[in-house]
């Protein structure tokens, strides 16, 4: 009997409702009340950072637009011979293109000559995917826009994309237009915490939150993370198989580095760079992230300042005790400065001593400091 497949948890576990979306209700709510009151377009535009959902909606309102037996949730059934078709990767109504690599203006004619013939088999539409739509040519988008703007009754475009910038003006009026959000830290982690749960992987919350911290509000990222510390952490995810699995600089040098501004303690300062260069981290990454920290820290010493923090739940109340202990002007005087050292790090000769002169500064009593 041969081997179970192993399938990637961005596979295994790609949302196939609205509902189980995480992080873009108010796209999802407003695609299931078009779908409910019989009220879509024929062209829509999704369009955020990459990782956070915009094919999979894609999918999921193609499905939902042949299903025969929506649910009064708007939801496709799954059950009906589209949503199976669909599932099973046989259904020929709906067609997902790379504009990457069909950018030209004959790949466009192509698609548009076929629209007429592309009646649909399962359902009522011919749905048309075409990601990463900033890749074509202006010749192509040129000789897509009348269609874009008046396509066979039976034909819908969704069209995705992460750089809505690039898009030609002209193709956006025609197009609904949705935008996608960076998934929040907390939402990762509880969606991580899930799979874990279903995987029966032993995880601590402190865990995940490197990991979706690292992801950036991508949830593809956590989950591709995700896999790649639970192979190294033999089913049981600790803070720091974390760190050492991706190679992260821990949260936790920072927090000492400003103890140490907080005490003058130079040469503690010092030591911890050292052990940061020889763990092989670029200045400018650590340089970026004590910034980020700062910037953190200062935000986290008001109470309105903490609802600015995406960096998890804990962290931010361990942001927030460990910032009482500063005085602000400190901090913003701090912050100033890190900002400034890091504006200038790329012209420097010595990158290290650079950064060396920077914690010097910071570690001098407060009259003494001036901008690196």
């Amino acid at each position: 009997m041969p081997e179970e497949q192993f399938l990637v948890s961005a596979r295994k576990y790609r949302p196939d409702t609205f509902a189980s979306v995480v992080g873009q209700s108010v796209v999802t709510s407003t695609l299931k009340r078009q779908l409910l009151q019989k009220r879509t377009a024929q062209a829509y535009l999704f369009c955020g950072p990459r990782g956070v959902g915009k094919t999979t909606c894609a999918r999921i309102f193609a499905k939902a637009l042949n299903c025969r037996n929506l649910t009064p949730e708007g939801e496709p059934c799954n059950e009906c011979p589209s949503c199976k078709a669909f599932e099973a990767g046989s259904n020929i109504d709906i067609l997902e293109i790379d504009a990457a690599s069909n950018n030209s203006t004959d790949s466009m004619k192509e698609l548009i000559a076929g629209l007429e013939m592309s009646l649909p088999r399962y359902g009522s539409h011919s749905v048309y995917i075409i990601d990463e739509v900033h890749m074509l040519s202006a010749a192509a988008f040129n000789t897509f826009l009348k269609t874009l703007e008046e396509p066979p009754a039976h034909v819908v475009f969704i069209l995705a994309t992460t750089e809505k910038h690039k898009v030609l003006a002209t193709v956006l009026s025609r197009c609904q237009i949705f935008d996608f959000n960076r998934i929040q830290v907390d939402d990762t982690i509880n969606f991580l915490a899930n799979i874990a749960e279903k995987e029966d992987v032993k995880c601590d919350r402190e865990a995940l939150n490197l990991i979706a911290l690292k992801a950036d509000g991508a949830m593809r990222d956590a989950l591709s993370s995700f896999d790649q510390v639970v192979s190294f952490s033999d089913g049981y995810i600790t803070r720091e198989r974390v760190i050492e699995s991706l190679n992260l600089l821990d949260v936790d040098l920072y927090f000492q580095i400003t103890d140490d501004v907080l005490k003058h303690d130079y040469m503690h300062a010092l030591s911890l760079l050292n052990k940061i260069v020889l763990q092989g981290f670029n200045l400018a990454q650590f340089l970026s992230g004590f910034t980020m920290h700062l910037r953190n820290m200062l935000l986290a010493a008001n109470a309105s300042g903490l609802q600015l923090l995406d960096v998890g739940t804990e962290l931010a109340e361990k942001y927030n005790s460990r910032s009482k202990e500063f005085p602000i002007p400190l901090l913003i005087q701090s912050l100033q400065i890190s900002s400034d050292a890091e504006a200038t790090l790329q012209g420097s000769s010595n990158q290290r001593l650079h950064v060396e002169i920077l914690l010097l500064t910071l570690c001098e009593p407060s009259d003494q400091k001036k901008n690196v």
